[in-house]
Parts: C-alpha cells; sequence; structure tokens
C-alpha cells in the first residue's frame, strides 16, 4: 500500500477541474473599482474560480493592503467551469491575471506549454510550502505553480446519521451495498450526486481507484496501452449504472445541481455528497448540527482494495509570465504562504493546506486530518489526463451511462475519441 505522500511525490513527472470543481461568483465581483494604476500604488488582479471563499479573501486583501499600501489588488472570481474553459486566454496580454490559480491536469499543462507559468523555482516563499505536496506543480524541473490546498475529492457523509441507524464505514463493494439498502429502507437517499455540474468529474475518482489501481493507467489510455473498453473502465461504468439502478443515486442525477445536491445532504434527505471535502464548511453553514466525515466507496473486495480515498493538492497559486508587474505579484503569494495567514484561510474556508505550520483549529479540520497522514490515498486520477478532449470522452461516459446507455457500448464510444485524439 502506497502512503499519501509518496503518492504525492509520483505524479510530479504526470502533471496533466472540479470539484475539483467548486461554485464560483460573477467575475464582476473584486476587491477593487479598477485595474489600473492609481498615483504611486501598483494595482495587480488576482483571478481564481473559489467563490465560496471570496469574504475571507477580501479580509485577507485588506490586511495585505495595509501591510503593503503602495499594493493594490483586485480579485476576480470566476465560476470553476468557465474558470477551465477561459483561464488560459485571460493570461495572453498580462493585463489579468498577474497572481492567478490553475487547476492540475488538462488546464496545468495547456497553461505550461503556453508558457504562461512564470518559473518560481527560485522564491524564497517556495520554502514555506510541504515539498512533498507542491511536485504537482512542478514541469521539466521547474516549481511553475504552487498547490495551495490539499483536498479529498470523495464523498462527504453524514456520519451522525450513521451512528444512529448502526451503519459502519463499508470496507467493500459488497458492504456498500448492504448500507445503501440500508439507507433506502429508512427512506434516506444514499448519495446526493450533482451530476448536473461537478458529480461526474469528481465521484469517478474513487468509483475507479480500486478498479484500476495503477496510477499510470491514464498515461497509458492516451498513449494507446490501455483502452477505456478494458474491464478497469467498464467494470467502473457497471458500477455507475448499479447505483442508478437500485436507486443509490437520487432520480434526475444528471439534473442535480451541486447546491441543490448539498441542501438534500444538509436537510438530511441524503447520506452522503458526491463531491469532496472542500463542501464540508458549506454544509455546516447550512446544517450546523451535521457531524461529518469523508468516505470513498470501496468497489472491490477488502482484501483487493489498495487506496481508502483520493486526495488533490490544486488551488495553485501561479504568477503570469506576460505581468508586468511580478515584484508585487511575488509579494502577493508569499503574504499568502505565511502560516498565520494560511492557518486563517484554512479555519475560516474548512481546507486542508500545503503550507508548513498551518494550525488547524476548526472542528471539521481537526476531525478530518487524519486522512493526511493515516489513510492510504491516491492522486486524483482525473488530474492525470492532459489531454481535455479524452477527459471529456471519459465524463461523458459515466453521464451515457447514467442517462441509460450500456456500459460497454458507452466505453466503446468514448474509446473512438480516446483514439481519435492520442497524443
Amino acid at each position: 500500500m502506497i502512503s499519501k505522500k509518496a503518492s504525492f511525490m509520483s505524479v510530479f513527472l504526470l502533471v496533466p477541474l472540479i470539484l475539483a470543481g467548486c461554485a464560483g461568483e460573477s467575475p464582476d465581483d473584486s476587491t477593487a473599482e479598477t485595474d489600473s494604476d492609481t498615483g504611486d500604488r501598483t494595482q495587480i488582479s488576482f483571478i481564481h474560480w473559489r467563490g465560496e471563499d471570496k469574504e475571507v479573501f477580501d479580509d485577507i486583501i485588506a490586511q495585505f493592503e495595509d501591510e503593503f499600501p503602495e499594493i493594490g489588488v483586485e480579485m476576480n472570481i470566476y465560476p470553476s467551469e468557465q474558470y477551465q474553459a477561459t483561464g488560459q486566454r485571460m493570461l495572453t496580454d498580462g493585463s489579468t491575471g498577474d497572481v492567478f490559480t490553475s487547476f492540475p491536469g488538462a488546464q496545468f499543462e495547456a497553461i505550461a506549454n503556453a508558457g504562461f507559468f512564470e518559473d518560481l523555482s527560485g522564491e524564497d516563499f517556495v520554502g514555506n510550502f510541504d515539498e512533498s505536496l507542491i511536485t504537482v506543480g512542478e514541469k521539466d524541473g521547474q516549481q511553475l505553480a504552487l498547490p495551495y490546498q490539499l483536498v479529498f475529492n470523495m464523498p462527504v457523509y453524514n456520519k451522525g446519521m450513521f451512528d444512529e441507524l448502526g451503519l459502519e464505514v463499508p470496507k467493500s463493494w459488497s458492504e456498500f451495498q448492504e448500507m445503501a439498502d440500508t439507507l433506502l429502507e429508512n427512506d434516506i437517499t444514499p448519495i446526493a450526486f450533482p451530476g448536473a455540474d461537478i458529480g461526474p468529474n469528481q465521484f469517478m475518482n474513487s468509483m475507479m481507484m480500486n478498479n484500476a489501481p495503477d496510477e499510470d493507467v491514464f498515461e497509458k489510455l492516451q498513449n494507446g496501452e490501455e483502452s477505456l473498453t478494458n474491464e478497469w473502465w467498464v467494470k467502473t461504468l457497471e458500477d455507475f449504472q448499479l447505483l442508478e439502478q437500485n436507486g443509490y443515486i437520487q432520480p434526475d442525477a444528471l439534473g442535480t445541481s451541486q447546491d441543490s445536491a448539498m441542501a438534500m445532504v444538509a436537510n438530511e434527505e441524503a447520506a452522503m455528497l458526491a463531491t469532496g471535502s472542500y463542501h464540508m464548511a458549506s454544509l455546516l453553514e447550512l446544517n450546523p448540527d451535521l457531524e461529518l466525515d469523508l468516505l470513498a466507496p470501496i468497489t472491490v473486495e477488502e482484501s483487493e482494495a489498495q487506496y481508502e480515498g483520493i486526495n488533490t493538492a490544486t488551488f495553485m497559486l501561479a504568477i503570469n509570465s506576460n505581468s508586468e508587474k511580478k515584484e508585487q505579484a511575488k509579494e502577493f503569494i508569499r503574504f499568502l504562504s505565511r502560516p498565520e495567514i494560511a492557518s486563517q484561510y484554512a479555519n475560516e474556508t474548512g481546507q486542508h493546506l500545503t503550507v508548513n505550520d498551518v494550525e488547524y483549529e476548526s472542528e471539521v479540520l481537526q476531525n478530518t486530518a487524519y486522512w493526511i497522514d493515516e489513510r492510504t490515498t491516491r492522486f486524483q486520477p482525473r488530474f492525470l489526463i492532459t489531454n481535455a478532449q479524452i477527459e471529456a470522452a471519459v465524463l461523458s461516459s459515466i453521464e451515457n451511462v447514467l442517462g441509460g446507455a450500456e456500459p460497454m457500448e458507452a466505453a466503446e464510444e468514448a474509446q473512438q475519441i480516446v483514439d481519435e485524439n492520442r497524443e
């Protein structure tokens, strides 16, 4: 079994949205009225997709501007899907995104290939991060981005509900089905699945982690050594089909947004939310009485399971190589990586971070910190797909099965797209 940190270190050669995709705000939301320089003050642009973090970032930016009155920060926030689609284009002329964030995987790869990342390798603030957790931001020996968040892209579950019903965390696929049947008998939907947005790209990771324990499986898919029609992916699609046919996910799952799915869990209509740890704080805002933890489905027999969950180092801080304000941008990242500032961000947003010496004070972070060192987790497989068209094909096969297609039929259709777009 491979430790979490070893898993992180193993992916630095394979740096290729959503979940983690997260909710976004209008791009009109910002902390400044203009992006132009005013007098002796230099205004820098900071863009990202974490709309739920706006209030915390507003306060952190105010602190930064108090300490560095010669630098202003204009923050613009975009919905995660829009950010994945248009983020690279916004960086082109250097006027936007002096400091920007990137998803690992296809977006990181595309921005790196376009040359928009400034090399941060020699910067002192790189030492503020756990070196074993930032390798996903490396490429060709350069530290191009610094992952800020450490998230677990696997279902959040209502631990209090489980305790009340006498349910234990299942350790095999048969136990998972028995647990789900018990929930249904108590008129509770086992899994709230936001199929209209981030559900497929988040839930696929834990659904396939033990069906395809080879962490190089998507690299092999892209170079022709593997196929979606092989057992590992067809089995994963069959497992998704079982969830839908047995009623383990809600009706019209493909039409359910993440906000609606969160409401189901907050109202205790559903036991699990098929997204990730990044939604735990939002769930507690909706219902402070919830007791939450993380639970990934084990889709094999207990003796065959190699992984217990999924990790991702994401929200990757970077500097636009086209920026004319790189020194000011570096000052802002240096500020964000201070332990006291990172601790504020972590506790107020409910995020584990990659920054050293962060103090977790919130109950939800303390209760889930054991996943960092005590559980065997695997880096999010989806982010190891570096070709956006192949990633889309993989996700569409899940949607097709949930829409009624047979698993092998959906796999064959997706594999045709893979063959057409293989690198």
